[in-house]
């Protein structure tokens, strides 16, 4: 928990002070959109690296590490910026990047674990905790620009405290078991081959396709809900920032209440209960003719999305040997709909409108809700490590 939560803190850690980052650097809008693809350069980078990040270091030195990573990489971006360096604070946002990527498949892989030994559904709570420490993050930034604090000492600060907690809570974390050494001494071709493996699963790229309508779902309310509800449903800027928190709200408050629901559905129940919801939500929220109508929809549009990430991950770390490499798999898929599909959203609203262009939305809720039974509990012969 402790884990999820510092990865929400840390990916909303710059959000709140990129005007003060941008003032102080003197650089472009522009720029500071590359510094942040730069970030998830380094994200995509570390799911690729997470599985042999295991293999060596196992459970405990690799959550420890990708975290000490994320860590100093915080800390001297501080520095960067107060000495006015953009090219180490370019990158210091990859090595972040690449600490949250590396990090994000291996507490799922752990948590994954916990579930099996605790024998009920624990994943949607601990993404429940990253939601609360992204909500955190964003409100210890938002306070240090009140206060008058410059981003450099804010990231330092937290870097500090984000290594801290980091050596505190790894000796809770089993070490787990690192690859046998036939593993370990794999040529990197041989390595590239079995996690490429991974992609011809049909059943791990079903699971895929869930959390791909689920992200592109999430992906597109974060970046374009606040925009429809202003100009497309004719409500203030102030109510328009209301309805995007009603819906981080709603997706934390379905994550954290979710355990139990899932214990007693199921996985795949759960999944097509929630993205029929969401399915329901993104209509009301398309044809809407009031504010209530609209906010149903952006409450329902959030249970919609809530469950397929966290639900999606246990199902791929129990669906085959080598948890990490799946995982890995599953993760890369969600973050690729998650960052591709806000532009696509916009290159289909140039074209027939915001509020059209969510259709998409709907189609892809619909395609989770048909392929939701690639999520059922693998045969124990299936789910061998």
């Amino acid at each position: 928990m402790a884990g999820f939560g510092l990865g929400g803190v840390t990916v909303s850690a710059w959000g709140p002070r990129l005007p003060a980052v941008k003032a102080e650097l003197g650089i472009s809008t522009a720029t500071i959109g590359l510094l942040l693809a730069g970030t998830t350069i380094g994200a995509l980078a570390g799911l690729v690296v997470s599985t042999p990040v295991l293999h060596r270091l196992g459970s405990r030195g690799g959550v420890t590490a990708s975290l000490l990573v994320v860590a100093a990489a915080m800390a001297v971006m501080g520095v960067a910026i107060s000495v006015r360096s953009v090219p180490l604070v370019s990158v210091d946002f990859v090595l972040v990047g690449l600490g949250i990527g590396t990090l994000d498949v291996l507490i799922n892989v752990e948590g994954s674990a916990i579930e099996r030994a605790a024998g009920r559904t624990l994943m949607p709570l601990m993404h429940g905790a990253w939601s609360v420490g992204a909500a955190v993050g964003s409100g210890i930034g938002a306070g240090c620009a009140a206060l008058g604090l410059s981003p450099s000492a804010q990231f330092i600060g937290e870097a500090l405290v984000i290594g801290t907690v980091a050596l505190a809570i790894a000796s809770a974390i089993p070490k787990g078991d690192r690859a046998p050494l036939a593993l370990l001494t794999q040529t990197r071709i041989a390595r590239v081959r079995q996690w490429f493996r991974g992609w011809t699963d049909w059943r791990l790229l079903l699971i895929g396709v869930v959390m791909l309508g689920v992200e592109l779902g999430e992906g597109s309310a974060n970046n374009w809900l606040t925009l429809a509800v202003r100009n497309n449903h004719g409500q203030s800027a102030t109510i328009a920032a209301l309805f995007f928190v009603a819906f981080a709200i709603g997706e934390a408050v379905s994550r954290i209440f979710g355990g139990p629901v899932v214990d007693r559905l199921g996985r795949v129940h759960a999944i097509r209960y929630t993205t029929a919801l969401g399915v329901l939500g993104v209509l009301l929220f398309i044809l809407g003719g009031n504010v209530w109508a609209v906010l149903v929809g952006v409450v329902l549009w959030a249970v919609g999305v809530s469950m397929g990430f966290p639900l999606g991950m246990s199902a791929a770390a129990e669906s085959g040997p080598d948890r990490a490499a799946r995982v890995s798999v599953v993760a890369s898929i969600g973050y690729f709909a998650n960052l591709a599909g806000p532009p696509v959203i916009g290159v289909l609203a140039e074209a027939v409108g915001l509020l059209n262009a969510f259709w998409l939305i709907v189609a892809l809720f619909i395609v989770a809700f048909a392929v939701a039974g690639s999520l059922r509990p693998a045969a124990p012969s299936d789910a061998e490590a």
